[in-house]
């Protein structure tokens, strides 16, 4: 029955348990809890609770565990199948009514029913039995949904795609139910007889098919190329976050699907242990829907995790990260993989991701996600810093950033990168993709050639500089490449907080410490897209233990405006002496 009141059935029983404090949920579970509320709120939604319970009654009656065992369906499952399935509203629409006679009609507006949720996002531990939740969506919309003609599986990997198919090919090979049962008799080679005696629901070559429908599900690779230009009413994408996937496939089947009524995209994930792929960039923004920064009613978003590292010797606080937990998979194997990755630290970036759903990249990356998440529009006018700079000729950014003192010991950061045109050119799609964005921002600047003038550069960064009312008092620099630019600085604004710093672990790793200081306490306020793009992609000082400053080799260090952060901070004589003006601009004792 439609309400626009009531609260679902299996939302407020979740609800009221982690109320009781029977079930510990993390931060982003809450967001989603308070998302839910209000449309429960909001009497434009209505639920629908016999669109939910004629999912779980057709799972249930009609199909089969892969080894023939009862099916029941999952309290994670039903949760998140009845926020895809069991929110409408309704949309008028202006439609065209023939006259009686056939000649001409008129535009009547009809009230038309749609399914509020069109995409639903899991980002849940390993183990969870996503792919059997995959399957069972695919299940019911081929053999239940009559408008459905097209679906599709797709993963980093075939081999992934195709665990959604299996428990369908199971379902069709173990029927029991009476619908399953009158789809799957008969034989498929029955083509000249009765069509009552051919099978209608059959795994073939292509996928699955349904040929009452003509509905075919297939599974393709997550490729853009393979995905543009198709109208599928039903895709999941699995796994969107653990490969280095740099095409938005979610984005090429969301444009495909927009052709068609009550489109479904459903992408599942455990956390990724690859940083800047275009996953990261889709996960940044459902964060920004699950904190409230803009509302998007028709996406669910799930998001499993703990909260703290230190959640992870709490085996009370697994539940947030592995909502299956004792069911699909049991403590004992948890308890075995933290025992592992104590013992085996190179197996710790993929357990803290993909069982404890913890976005840190271990000993990989310098910055968690989390201190890489931009911060409201800031402009930093007319106000005092420092300047570092990175200054390259070549494929890497020529990058300079500006460190303002604010209150409460806190540091404004902006910054400005230079590239030639055909580095830009060079760059593969989706990372190209990525720059433009920058571009548009403007926070990377394209300079025509092969490669930088640095004078070029240099009056550009003179006119951004005079055009923003910026008092640059110090200027930290990296000595390659910047005789050139230095020198012309010096001459035009004098010798005073001029500051070499020769990179290297031993002049960084102190500074560096600041830097990691600042940004895990949320005081680094940056709000370009660019500065979050380097410090997610900057490589620190822990990977080994016994690393050396002859053994690290670039890829160790900060990229991009990351790096220029640090031009501003200098060691000399192996101790952590700066000079006056960046002390003062970044308060370091």
């Amino acid at each position: 029955m439609l309400s626009n009141t009531a609260v679902p059935k299996y939302y407020g029983q979740f609800r009221d348990a982690v109320i009781r404090g029977e079930i510990p949920v993390c931060e982003e579970i809450s967001c989603e809890m308070n998302r839910i509320d209000a449309l429960i709120a909001n009497p434009e939604y209505y639920y629908d609770d016999k669109a939910v319970e004629g999912f779980i009654a057709y799972c249930e009656n009609e199909l089969t565990l892969s080894d023939g065992a009862d099916l029941h369906l999952l309290d994670s499952f039903k949760l998140w199948a009845e926020q895809l399935l069991g929110w409408y509203y309704f949309e008028d629409r202006q439609v065209f009514v023939p006259y009686e006679d056939g000649v001409g009609g008129r535009y009547e507006t009809k009230t038309v029913k749609k399914r509020l949720t069109i995409k639903q996002y899991l980002i849940v531990a390993r183990g969870a039995a996503k792919s059997m939740y995959m399957s069972l969506i695919q299940n019911y919309f081929m053999v239940i949904d009559t408008t459905t003609t097209h679906q599709i599986a797709t993963a980093p990997t075939m081999k992934q795609a195709e665990e959604v198919m299996g428990p369908f090919r199971t379902a069709i090979t173990r029927a029991r139910g009476p619908l399953y049962k009158f789809l799957t008799e008969g034989s498929i080679q029955n083509t000249t007889g009765a069509r009552a005696n051919r099978q209608k629901l059959v795994a073939t070559k292509k996928g699955v098919e349904n040929f009452l429908t003509g509905s075919l599900l297939e599974v393709r690779p997550m490729s853009i190329d393979k995905l543009q230009g198709l109208r599928p009413k039903v895709c999941t994408v699995d796994e969107w976050l653990s490969g280095d996937i740099r095409e938005d496939v979610v984005g090429a089947l969301e444009q495909g699907a927009s052709k068609i009524d009550d489109p479904v995209i459903l992408a599942v994930s455990s956390e990724g242990t690859i940083r800047n792929a275009v996953g990261d960039t889709m996960k940044m923004e459902l964060l920004k829907i699950l904190k409230g920064e803009y509302i998007a009613p028709h996406i669910s978003i799930f998001y499993y995790r703990l909260d703290d590292i230190k959640e992870v010797a709490d085996p009370a606080m697994w539940v947030k990260a592995q909502p299956n937990i004792g069911i699909t998979v049991s403590y004992d194997r948890y308890q075995q993989d933290v025992e592992r990755m104590e013992q085996a630290p190179a197996a710790r970036n993929d357990i803290l991701a993909k069982r404890f759903g913890i976005p840190m990249e271990g000993y990989t990356y310098f910055f968690t996600y989390e201190e890489t998440i931009p911060h409201r529009k800031n402009t930093f006018w007319n106000m005092q810093c420092a300047m570092g700079a990175d200054l390259s000729q070549g494929d890497d950014f020529c990058a300079f950033t500006f460190l303002f003192p604010l209150r409460n010991q806190a540091f404004g950061v902006k910054t400005l990168a230079y590239i030639s045109e055909l580095t830009l050119m060079k760059l593969p799609g989706a990372l190209r993709h990525k720059y433009d964005e920058f571009i548009q921002e403007g926070s990377l600047r394209v300079m025509e050639g092969t490669v930088l003038d640095m004078m070029e550069v240099y009056e550009d960064l003179d006119q951004y500089i005079d055009e923003q009312k910026y008092d640059v008092s110090a200027f930290g620099f990296d000595p390659y490449n910047a005789k050139e630019f230095v020198t012309r600085w010096e001459q035009e604004n004098g010798p005073y907080g001029i500051e070499k710093v020769i990179q290297g672990a031993r002049t960084e790793s102190v500074p560096l410490g600041e830097l990691k200081k600042l940004a895990s306490e949320r005081l680094l306020i940056f709000d370009q897209e660019l500065m979050s793009f380097t410090m997610g992609d900057s490589r620190g000082y822990q990977r080994k233990p016994e690393a050396t400053e002859e053994t690290l080799g670039r890829e160790d260090r900060l990229s991009g405006c990351s790096d220029g952060c640090l031009r501003g901070i200098q060691d000399q004589q192996g101790g952590i002496r700066m000079s006056e003006e960046v002390k003062w601009v970044l308060a370091i004792d």
